[in-house]
């Protein structure tokens, strides 16, 4: 008698195979192919298998341990997540939580500060790194097939943003605060690794710019958004440098603190448009530039929104970069009003002194690098959002850089805001007490607001009207979450702490 003998053997994901980057342009509802989730910034998934009703269900269905603590936004492919912190890359089956592969570059004394995520295209996955190299790694096992400098993280340089992928072109900035820097942004070809454009939004090296009064600095270290029919992508640009010393740069300093229309083929601007002119506060405008369609005021507009670190929402119309509505969304005192181009006027009583002077925004900002989102059916921008006061002090012997100092903490309570784009009006707000989030905004089709609290806590809450519907400590929220399906299941990916968490209905 012949005995059957069956081997049974599990297949494991090993990685994306191949991403169409067609697919990026209009990304599956099931997957998480960018930083943002798609190019607009909005943070909104379509996914509708968790509701309002059910979401009490949600139950935790693996966890992944990482080496480092986690501020990034996970990539979802093929069944498999990606995600970062400074010099990691991993890749974890999304099923299991298992991990098919790591990727560690090697240390450097270059600025560990955080790190945002990776970006996919084709068979390959990029990770930048803190003293500024741009990696591309094989989504099957990890293997290293190009590495290229971005800049020189001797110079005080570094890196820590999610590129973004345009066509072929890798899109990818830096930081650096601390030596009077050029902002830089910087393309590279997504197959080979070769330079395609340098865009600065202060002058290059060698340089000079009237119109820029001698400040260097405006870097754009957060990860910007695209808009395929004009093309042209949309990023935020950093404080200038020297960083409180004011007067070492008269003037305006563009393009300091501002969100700047780029061409993606070539780096050339197309417009900018300055939300802190003059900058004393290291006020960064690298916050998410949301792009929206829709009314504004009865009639159609192309719009990019961004609630800033200084205090104010922003609407422009993203065609032109011309501003349609300035509203404060959080306790602002350093402004005399808004010019006619919709900029806040700095007050100069508000700059900083020998025996320092109280502001609101503190030097952390009404809201910083955590992304929000946009629900189109409310017409809501969820942000997280701070009313802060601080000191801020300045002697001239401080030195060239112009660091002095501004105390954290004295005054300060956290909430998350929802803000009607036609008119800046908070609609709500979810009062964290005294204390404060850095956690991302996911919403989704079903009315679900999904973030992370001062206290530890991952939280869902009813966009429309801002009503707790659930919540799970997990001990603090880094990043931002996000949602894909997987074999008709929706799952929720957060991180807390160095823990990535998946969550799905019981």
């Amino acid at each position: 008698m012949r005995i059957a003998t069956f081997i049974f053997i599990a297949v494991l994901p090993v990685g994306a195979q191949n991403i169409d980057p067609k697919e990026l342009l209009s990304p599956p509802v099931d997957t998480w192919l960018t930083y943002h989730g798609d190019y607009s910034g909005q943070r909104h998934s379509k996914l509708s298998q968790i509701t309002t009703e059910n979401v009490s269900q949600l139950k935790q269905v693996w966890r992944y341990q990482a080496s480092q603590g986690l501020k990034a936004s996970p990539i979802v492919a093929d069944g498999v997540i990606y995600i970062t912190a400074p010099d990691n890359l991993w890749a974890i089956d999304a099923h299991t939580g298992k991990e098919l592969w790591h990727h560690q570059h090697t240390k450097n004394n270059a600025f560990h500060i955080g790190h945002r995520g990776a970006a996919i295209y084709k068979n390959m996955v990029y990770l930048t790194t803190p003293d500024c190299h741009l990696i591309a790694l094989a989504t099957k096992n990890g293997e290293v097939k190009w590495d290229v400098f971005i800049a020189d993280s001797s110079e005080g340089y570094w890196s820590t943003n999610a590129p973004l992928v345009i066509r072929n072109h890798v899109i990818v900035g830096v930081a650096g605060d601390f030596d009077n820097l050029p902002g830089l942004l910087r393309s590279f070809d997504a197959d080979t690794g070769k330079p395609q454009w340098s865009f600065y939004s202060t002058p290059p090296p060698g340089q000079s710019e009237p119109k820029s009064g001698g400040a260097t600095g405006g870097q754009m270290w957060n990860t910007g958004t695209y808009d395929p029919e004009l093309n042209l992508m949309f990023v935020g640009t950093g404080n200038p440098t020297p960083v409180l010393n004011g007067g070492a740069r008269p003037g305006d300093n563009p393009w300091t603190c501002s969100i700047v229309a780029l061409n993606p083929d070539t780096g050339k601007l197309a417009w900018g448009f300055q939300v802190s002119p003059h900058d004393t506060h290291d006020w960064d405008a690298a916050e998410v530039p949301v792009l929206v369609d829709g009314n504004f005021n009865g009639q159609p507009h192309r719009m990019v929104l961004q609630a800033s670190r200084n205090g104010y929402f922003f609407v422009l119309d993203r065609t032109n970069g011309k501003s349609l509505l300035t509203k404060p969304f959080a306790a602002v005192n350093w402004s005399k009003g808004i010019d006619e181009q919709g900029r806040p006027i700095p007050d100069p009583a508000k700059e900083p002194t020998k025996d320092g002077v109280l502001i609101a925004p503190d030097e952390g900002g009404a809201t910083n690098f955590w992304p929000p989102s946009f629900d189109p059916k409310t017409g809501l921008l969820l942000v997280n959002a701070k009313d802060g006061y601080g000191i801020y002090f300045f002697k001239p012997e401080h030195g060239a850089y112009g660091w002095a100092g501004a105390d954290y903490g004295l005054a300060g309570k956290g909430a998350l805001r929802a803000l009607d784009y036609r008119t800046g009006k908070i609609v709500w707000e979810h009062s964290y007490g005294r204390g404060t989030s850095s956690a991302g905004v996911l919403t989704t089709q079903t009315g679900l607001a999904i973030t992370g609290d001062g206290m530890g806590n991952l939280m869902v809450i009813r966009t429309s009207d801002g009503t707790p519907l659930w919540h799970e400590s997990i001990g603090g929220m880094g990043g931002a979450p996000v949602t894909c399906e997987l074999d008709g299941k929706q799952y929720l990916l957060v991180s807390g702490g160095n823990t990535l968490y998946a969550y799905a209905l019981r």
